[in-house]
């Protein structure tokens, strides 16, 4: 595995950037999984002022060995390691907005170090990755050729097409993608995730186009907005990575019923949120409703990985998803760092008004919201009362005194008829 690393981490070629102590701002969105971070964070990423990242720090924690299996038990970190690798990593990654596309060269080394990090083992064969070269050379010629302002959307769905001509169904497995069909057998007939090594989690994201690189420059000038729901179990690795800079959290919650509703259709979903290959470890889930009812129940867990999850590893898949939701704002609240509180819902109810809320914290100006909500990261299509499809099961959670103590914290009613 560490060779593996290596291998990957050469291909990528990041150069060294030692910026980490020019950082004066840093916003990380704490949250559970399935609680509306992606939309917040990817609403937020469109100021002039804000740098991020196409997607979350969990591949470069990866890279740098910072995850389950290698340097902690859990999604849990202490003490990071190799701090300014995992600083390379981000940095040469981290965007900010731009009028314009990306200069071709620019978007063509972007693609291949984002594809290397969600087909590690296919790409890493050499044959392999000249045929990904030579595809993003066409999409790049093409590119040039038509000229135009295409939209985000329409350049990414003709670079994934142009990789994956042979290959289509491995498009499925990203974000906002329409479903591709799958071959009669072989690779990818089974339609379920089955990859033997894993960094990114799908659904996988794609290099924004409409974006400029982050410079030196920009250090001192731009606020790094980070999100990532294991972020709740590892509170203090932002400070350890950029000591000089202001770190403002923004906690963000949903309720309970709704957030495990979403959990649960996460984890029987086949075409996202694998986030630990627990083979790796010798460890075989038994998780009822899930390990007996998916081909790849056993292999994989899904979103977040809390310290305590041993004691889930043979317990009923509501149960698994319920705690993920308490030990994500238990851990959140117990490390007592100052935040300001957001509930989805209320964000939902009325964006302009909680949006505002989020401006003012960062002091920005000039940013508003779309007459349009994006769609990021979604199972289905969002409608209201999607947790009353469980609604029995959710409402039995709800008589446990951990939840109902966990729902008073976080300021929301134990009556159902206010859920949204």
């Amino acid at each position: 595995m560490n060779d593996l690393l290596h291998s990957i981490v050469k291909l990528r070629a990041v150069a060294p950037a030692p910026w980490r102590s020019k950082v004066r701002r840093v916003v990380v969105i704490l949250s559970s999984s399935r609680a509306g971070s992606s939309l917040i964070k990817q609403l937020l990423a469109e100021h002039p002022d804000i740098a991020s990242l196409d997607g979350e720090m969990e591949p470069y924690l990866a890279l740098t060995q910072n995850v389950f299996g290698m340097h902690s038990d859990s999604d849990a970190v202490g003490t990071l390691a190799q701090p300014d690798v995992l600083a390379d990593n981000i940095f040469a990654e981290l965007s900010v907005p731009s009028p314009t596309l990306q200069a071709p060269e620019q978007l063509k080394i972007r693609w291949q170090r984002r594809l290397l990090l969600q087909f590690p083992l296919l790409f890493i064969d050499p044959a392999q990755r000249q045929n990904l070269g030579d595809a993003l050379d066409e999409a790049m010629l093409c590119l040039r050729r038509d000229g135009g302002q295409p939209t985000d959307e329409a350049l990414q769905r003709m670079i994934l097409s142009t990789v994956f001509r042979h290959q289509a169904w491995r498009m499925n497995f990203y974000d906002g993608q329409p479903p591709s069909p799958l071959p009669a057998s072989g690779p990818g007939a089974s339609g379920y995730y089955d990859e033997p090594m894993k960094l990114e989690e799908p659904p996988f994201v794609l290099p924004r186009s409409y974006r400029r690189q982050f410079t030196i420059d920009d250090a001192a000038s731009k606020i790094l907005l980070f999100k990532s729901p294991s972020d709740a179990y590892r509170i203090g690795i932002h400070e350890q990575l950029f000591p000089q800079a202001e770190i403002q959290y923004i906690h963000l919650s949903r309720g309970y019923a709704q957030t495990v509703n979403g959990l649960m259709d996460g984890w029987l979903s086949p075409r996202g949120y694998f986030s630990h290959d627990m083979a790796r470890t010798g460890a075989a889930l038994q998780i009822r409703a899930y390990s007996d009812t998916t081909p790849f129940g056993q292999r994989w867990w899904k979103f977040d990985l809390p310290p305590n999850w041993r004691q889930f590893t043979h317990a009923d898949l509501g149960d698994v998803c319920l705690n993920q939701w308490l030990a994500s704002h238990e851990a959140i609240l117990a490390s007592r760092v100052p935040a300001l509180r957001l509930r989805f819902e209320d964000f939902m109810e009325h964006p302009a008004v909680q949006f505002q809320r989020i401006v003012e914290l960062l002091g920005l100006s000039g940013l508003s919201l779309p007459s349009q909500l994006p769609v990021t990261m979604a199972t289905e299509a969002p409608k209201a009362l999607r947790w009353r499809k469980r609604e029995q099961a959710l409402l039995d959670m709800g008589q446990r005194q951990p939840v109902r103590a966990m729902m008073e914290r976080l300021g929301y009613s134990m009556n159902p008829d206010t859920w949204t």
